[in-house]
């Protein structure tokens, strides 16, 4: 458990997390690998929703020496203002500085000049060895190359685990993150992980030992952070199998798993999971074979569909697909058809992402040949490639939002399909584009609202028959939760402007 302190310290620990639920696990490892440090030391997480003239007041009331950031994609905006604040207000305190965002040179953010140090890439060692120089005023010469450290990349087993540094508080209200092995031996471009050699495992009976210290401290939700979960058959099954012989009914674990891997002896494992214990986030990404080629990709797209209908036919397992449009040489008409490939084979959820560009990751070779336009700012998002227009980007995000909101929440598996019908794709983009005509905004539609905007745009829009469209929509409406009928919340709504109401249509509710 991480110390609670008001006292001075030396070293302060600190990030931004997009949300209070997620906790920090590299702050931990930091943590847990100071050494003779720690007793100096003490870790403070806030949130990008957090004030920076709060961040920086609790901050500076510690009286630090050294503040390390870790600094992500998601939220070096944030943490850029709180660095001008904390190096405006007290110059003295030595700004350290880790993460992706920052350890790739010379493709580097505004925050970086700001700060004193940036450690690159793995930092339990050299933040250490770092912070011992800085407190004994003895920095050695190295840190004085621009002022970046190369990340020593110890032995797995040289480092101490960080588990014991969640709190009950943790443990009960916020994810915890674990890993069982660290890289990944594939190349995929558009990852940070492909700069990896090669995947490394902890050895079992530790790392076995820390999650049953874990379990019984009370943790129930364990989200592995491994890239490559099913990547060596005998260390996933013992896994599988510890987590196996706790189900409680409370239990929930997370995998991310390589999609065309599924081999016998994992089958006979995950056809004993019960309901609602376990996850799987599976990364297709596209199933063109010549993107896949132009990215350093290997994936089996017949194995992969194989293995995806496998576990949604006999397992219970819930799964997470993911796609990213905006790779180069993707095109809308390709995209739908990874998009509706997918959909067949029933995940319960997809996730739409919109590529991003990570600093560092392969992918960035092909900028200049694929017209690669991103965002400047953070989070980087491709605005329009050689053969993605700028329009057809923001339908895929308009799309992308409606879809977690019609089809990853559930709440509509009645009527879905008759949207969906022979063409997935091009009838939920007729969808979203119209809904978006209506609301002007893909956000904060209330799920009566929901309802109504369903069956008016089916009836009226796509010509579906009302009565087949009321019946499905009361299924689902009954399921929702919400209180009432159907048929008075049709009628409680006014048409929309521009939206010409059926009478006949009307009778039918």
């Amino acid at each position: 458990m991480l110390p609670e302190t008001t006292q001075s310290t030396d070293i302060l620990l600190t990030t931004l997390n997009s949300k209070y639920i997620h906790s920090s696990f590299s702050l931990r490892y930091l943590y847990a690998n100071l050494g003779e440090w720690q007793s100096r030391a003490a870790v403070i997480e806030f949130t990008i929703h957090d004030r920076a003239t709060d961040m920086a007041e609790k901050l500076l009331a510690y009286q630090p020496k050294v503040i390390g950031f870790s600094v992500y994609i998601w939220n070096v905006v944030e943490t850029t203002e709180l660095v001008k604040l904390i190096k405006t207000i007290a110059p003295e305190i030595k700004v350290v500085l880790g993460g992706p965002e920052v350890s790739h040179l010379p493709d580097q953010p505004e925050v970086v000049d700001l700060a004193d140090y940036v450690v690159q890439g793995a930092g339990e060692h050299s933040f250490k060895q770092l912070c011992g120089e800085l407190l004994n005023n003895e920095v050695s010469d190295y840190s004085h190359i621009n002022r970046h450290i190369k990340g020593i990349a110890k032995p797995l087993e040289e480092l101490n685990m960080p588990y014991a540094y969640y709190s009950d508080d943790d443990i009960k209200n916020r994810i915890v993150y674990v890993e069982a092995s660290r890289g990944c031996p594939f190349k995929c471009e558009f990852c940070l992980s492909s700069l990896d050699r090669t995947s490394k495992t902890f050895t079992l009976d530790r790392f076995l030992d820390e999650m049953d210290k874990m379990y019984q401290k009370g943790a129930r939700n364990f989200k592995f952070i491994d890239r490559t979960f099913n990547l060596k058959m005998a260390h996933s099954s013992a896994i599988l199998q510890f987590f196996l012989d706790r189900m409680d009914g409370k239990l929930t674990v997370h995998f991310e798993v390589i999609p065309d891997r599924l081999p016998e002896k994992l089958r006979q494992l995950l056809v004993k999971f019960p309901a609602q214990s376990l996850q799987f986030e599976i990364g297709v990404q596209t199933f063109d074979p010549e993107i896949q080629t132009l990215i350093s990709r290997k994936q089996d797209n017949d194995k992969t569909k194989e293995n995806l209908l496998w576990l949604r036919e006999n397992t219970l397992a819930h799964i997470h697909a993911d796609l990213i449009f905006g790779l180069p040489g993707d095109s809308l008409a390709n995209f739908a058809c990874s998009f509706d490939q997918l959909l067949a084979l029933k995940p319960q959820e997809i996730q739409l992402g919109i590529l991003k560009r990570l600093r560092g990751a392969p992918i960035n070779r092909h900028t200049r040949d694929y017209q690669m336009r991103y965002n400047p700012a953070p989070p980087y998002t491709i605005l329009s490639t050689a053969t993605i227009s700028f329009q057809d980007l923001q339908k895929v995000n308009r799309f992308a939002r409606y879809w977690d909101m019609f089809g990853n929440s559930g709440r509509f598996s009645s009527t879905l399909p008759m949207l969906m019908a022979d063409a997935p794709f091009e009838r939920f983009m007729q969808f979203s584009e119209t809904l978006y005509a209506t609301e002007k905004s893909t956000w904060k539609i209330s799920l009566r609202r929901q309802f109504v905007l369903l069956y008016r745009i089916l009836t009226e829009h796509l010509g579906l028959d009302a009565e087949q469209i009321f019946e499905a929509l009361q299924k689902d409406f009954d399921r929702s939760g919400e209180k009432g009928h159907l048929f008075a919340v049709l009628n409680r709504q006014k048409p929309d402007k521009g939206m010409r109401h059926n009478k006949r249509q009307a009778q039918h509710v």
